[in-house]
């Protein structure tokens, strides 16, 4: 589902993947966030994500009253504190989120895929 809002001089349709793509790319600016990661159904793997395909990571459902229901499987740093860096990261998309769709974020889910040591 595409979210729309009505203006006065038309409808504006957002597309959820731009959506997950400016989330994505909020995501990886915050403190402890590698990146995001894709889980493989078949072996049940996880595999770190490059820059170009952040959507992959994320997913973006949007209600009947256009509010956003975020999903994101992410890679966090080892030796950082998973809780903090949750939080940051939910307060920061949340915010950003809304500002650039104009949409309210209702919920953001985090799954933590897996922990890497950064050089």
């Amino acid at each position: 589902m595409k979210g729309s809002m009505s203006t006065d001089l038309g409808i504006i349709t957002i597309n959820p993947d731009v959506i997950a793509r400016y989330a994505g790319s909020v995501a990886v600016e915050c403190f402890g966030i590698v990146g995001m990661a894709a889980v493989s159904m078949k072996d049940g793997l996880v595999k770190l994500l490059k820059k170009d395909v952040l959507t992959k990571g994320i997913q973006v459902i949007i209600s009947d009253n256009n509010s956003l229901v975020l999903n994101f499987h992410v890679i966090v740093a080892y030796g950082v504190n998973i809780l903090s860096v949750s939080d940051n990261l939910m307060n920061n998309v949340k915010y950003k989120v809304e500002e650039f769709t104009g949409m309210t974020v209702e919920k953001i889910n985090i799954f933590v895929e897996g922990v890497r040591v950064i050089d």
